[in-house]
């Protein structure tokens, strides 16, 4: 008796550790995001105002069941999008569906042709296209939601190296100007120009992996495919254009290489960024020709999606898999200038001849001092891990160096990085990396965490990955 009470124990346990619910299901869902023409567009020192729709911009949705546990991933058209706008976004989605804030991993793809939504350089975001882009995204993931249906999941990875850079270039003596601040001990110059005489090599390594997420119905319709790049953008897009940069043409060509048709609900492509804060598309060797307006764009775009669709036939799709999700908030000081550096700085700003804006690169960075003079010494940031099945994809509110993403991936076997999640504080170099100096150290509020602030991140981390196995 105790042996088939035990055996009926066993089948229960084995059946429900495999699938409790009997049914995996997923949904995708698009919500414009594209902001009225005039309307400030940042990934500049200086502002840019919004003249041409060259392609709708889009928060794309991907949400997962496992009958258990809903997850939710939000790429959105935008350059950064602070924490303001992705906590409301999840509170309406909370408020509206019951689904946990902390099961939701919003980030913004970092094109430099959107909509401004948080105050970065000298553009500064319109509030109401602020409550526009929250409500947009919550829209998008309530529709994700609505769309679950059966379906089966897989996951892959492929090498699309020819379009990656590290963009800090160690340079002969010489080679490295002083920074805006002054400083003349920078070991390292960041996109330092096609050719330069002065270069030396790279200060950092590429990560040329393209992971995704796919998606298909029980009967193999695709449904959605969530991809991660570690690459910064591309641009080359037309003056005052608003563009999705290559990450839209990314999500456009990847459903037809997949032989998608006009299918309802619409088949939702994704693309987010990956570890890219020290990574660009362009070679500073000579290597690329030339293109016109969005020509590279659409090269890059083109190049990943024909990579991953390439490796799509190779997939082997799961009926079910668990899914479970670990956040926690880790507190990172702020490098915030002394009183002196202050009074200095506004000294400076007042010599711009077009004041309030700033003329200068000497005149934006002391205008940042100022700005940052007003920050408290401390922030709180969200870490979060999502799992599914073995997969496991991380999310950090920075733009994250390439050497962090890599560190996760040698010690985890199916994991990425997902950068600018769920919050925005600026740059994130690793110490080493913070000793070589160069522009993505230099203080300002898009580059003002403490030089430690990776480590700090990294540790959170394991943390979460710990908590899920």
């Amino acid at each position: 008796m105790r042996q088939l009470l035990f055996a009926i124990c066993t089948l229960f346990s084995t059946a429900y550790a495999a699938d409790p619910s009997g049914v995996f299901k997923a949904g995708a869902a698009t919500s414009n995001i594209t902001p009225e023409l005039g309307t400030s567009m940042n990934g500049g020192f200086q502002d840019r105002q919004a003249t041409f729709v060259h392609d709708e911009l889009h928060a794309r949705c991907l949400a997962l069941d496992d009958g258990k546990t809903k997850l939710v991933l939000v790429v959105a058209d935008s350059c950064v999008i602070g924490r303001g706008i992705f906590d409301e976004a999840k509170k309406m989605v909370n408020e509206a569906t019951g689904l946990p804030m902390e099961n939701m991993l919003m980030s913004a793809t970092h094109s430099h042709s959107c909509g401004t939504a948080q105050a970065v350089g000298q553009s500064e975001p319109n509030p109401m296209y602020q409550r526009f882009l929250a409500r947009r995204i919550a829209d998008g993931v309530r529709c994700a939601l609505n769309n679950l249906a059966p379906a089966k999941i897989a996951w892959g990875k492929v090498d699309v190296p020819q379009h990656v850079f590290n963009r800090r270039w160690k340079m002969k003596p010489g080679g490295i100007p002083a920074t805006p601040h002054g400083v003349t001990t920078d070991q390292v110059k960041t996109n330092p120009g096609v050719n330069n005489p002065n270069l030396l090599e790279p200060a950092g390594p590429t990560d040329p992996e393209v992971c995704f997420i796919s998606v298909q119905s029980p009967e193999g319709k695709p449904i959605a495919l969530y991809a991660n790049y570690s690459l910064h953008y591309v641009g080359g897009t037309g003056p005052g254009h608003l563009s999705a940069d290559y990450y839209g043409v990314f999500c456009s060509r990847i459903g037809e290489l997949l032989g998608v048709g006009n299918q309802d609900p619409a088949f939702v492509g994704i693309m987010s960024n990956g570890t890219s804060g020290d990574i660009n598309n362009i070679d500073c060797r000579g290597g690329q020709a030339k293109q016109p307006l969005y020509g590279q764009i659409n090269l890059v775009a083109k190049d990943v999606a024909q990579a991953v669709a390439g490796a799509c036939k190779a997939l082997k799709y799961q009926d079910w898999v668990p899914l479970g999700v670990a956040q926690k908030e880790v507190a990172l000081g702020l490098r915030i200038p002394t009183p002196e550096e202050v009074e200095k700085a506004r000294a400076v700003t007042k010599q711009s001849k077009l004041f309030p804006r700033m003329e200068t690169m000497e005149q934006v960075y002391a205008r940042e001092t100022v700005l940052l003079a007003d920050f408290p010494k401390e922030v709180s940031a969200p870490l979060q891990v999502l799992k599914i099945g073995d997969l496991r994809v991380s999310a950090i509110p920075a733009e994250v160096f390439v050497e962090i993403g890599l560190g996760l991936k040698s010690r985890h076997a199916q994991t990425f990085t997902v950068s600018l999640a769920n919050a925005y504080h600026g740059y994130l170099p690793t110490p080493e990396q913070h000793k070589l100096g160069g522009y993505e150290t230099w203080r300002a509020r898009s580059a003002c965490l403490e030089a430690d602030a990776s480590t700090k991140i990294v540790a959170g981390l394991e943390e979460l990955f710990a908590k899920l196995q």
